[in-house]
């Protein structure tokens, strides 16, 4: 595998994990949990729709789709796929260090098993 593919893969992980990351946070929008709870499909689907958050969200994971093509075009796919396993990781400190998620021992512990199954994986 060559460093540009390396850096895409990089590249995509990082956008992947942003992207969740703001899509929570367009999702917890006041606006769009107030629709949520009053039920209405046809409102509900419009103002998330339209919460800028969730459409840079989106965007970002349209970006990676077609990093994630680019990737494919040139490695195979049994290598490529276990780097998004780093995406657990990246996503998991994300969440806690923007929206407070909990790091429990065990969320912890899972999210250090699938990284070192990526090294391994990497390393082979």
């Amino acid at each position: 595998m060559t460093r540009s593919v390396f850096g895409l893969i990089l590249v995509n992980v990082l956008l992947t994990s942003l992207a969740q990351v703001i899509l929570k946070a367009g999702m917890s929008a006041d606006a769009v949990q107030a629709s949520l709870a009053h039920g209405a499909r046809w409102s509900t689907a419009w103002v998330v729709g339209s919460n800028p958050l969730v459409l840079l969200g989106l965007a970002m994971y349209f970006a990676s789709a077609v990093i994630w093509l680019l990737i494919l075009a040139r490695v195979e796919v049994s290598l490529a796929y276990p780097f998004v396993g780093l995406g657990f990781v990246i996503t998991m400190l994300l969440g806690w260090w923007i929206h407070g998620d909990t790091l429990s021992l065990m969320r912890v512990g899972g999210t250090v098993l699938i990284a070192v199954g990526v090294a391994v994986l990497a390393h082979s």
